[in-house]
């Protein structure tokens, strides 16, 4: 495949940046797209991305890079876990007639290469880890995505899932519940992802013998 043809690497935007006609400067930047595009933090598309931010914050995985949409799991901690998140809401930005019910998509994917443009031929989870992040704030008045009290998360290992007789595309928040235990609270979180990637014992066994 000719070089010219690879893929496009995205640099991290400031925000500053002017949209342009050719060498002709235009009267907006990049911010005004974004306060356009993704001020709805309710909406089910803009709350996932954003709860991938907040684990990302938390669990310091980089938050500083660009979210990379394709890759095989969501974020990536310095200390080499993998994470995928998901994310759900018992309200939304649109009518309800009742709080949603709370339900996470959990199948196994086919991984795909952005360097190739190829994908795996079998489907599997490939992260070490998988939170699940419930914007847990009932009250429609004063839902607020951006209060991270507002938000429960729940963490499982991977094997966990693999391991379930019953659905391998979904689970509730019952099944969840019990699998996982109670939620645990933002400034938790790192801590969990950690023991379910099995990182504190290993520590533990570090520290115990030296």
């Amino acid at each position: 495949m000719p070089s010219e043809l690879g893929r496009v690497t995205p640099t991290r935007k400031n925000g500053g940046e002017r949209f342009r006609n050719a060498e002709d400067p235009l009267p907006f930047e990049v911010l005004s797209f974004w306060q356009w595009s993704t001020s709805d933090l309710l909406s089910n598309v803009t709350r996932g991305s954003l709860a991938e931010y907040i684990v990302a914050r938390a669990v310091d995985a980089t938050p500083n890079g660009v979210r990379d949409e394709w890759a095989t799991f969501d974020l990536l901690t310095s200390d080499g876990i993998k994470v995928e998140v998901k994310s759900a809401a018992y309200v939304q930005s649109w009518h309800q007639t009742k709080l949603s019910t709370v339900c996470f998509r959990t199948p196994k994917t086919r991984a795909w290469d952005p360097e190739t443009n190829a994908q795996s031929k079998g489907a599997t989870r490939h992260a070490d880890v998988y939170v699940f992040a419930l914007l847990a704030h009932k009250d429609k008045q004063t839902v607020d995505p951006l209060d991270v009290s507002q938000w429960q998360f729940y963490v499982l290992p991977t094997s966990v899932l693999d391991e379930r007789t019953r659905s391998q595309q979904s689970i509730t928040l019952p099944t969840l519940q019990r699998l996982a235990g109670k939620g645990v609270p933002y400034l938790a979180l790192a801590k969990a992802v950690r023991t379910a990637a099995g990182r504190e014992e290993r520590d533990c066994r570090t520290s115990a013998s030296s």
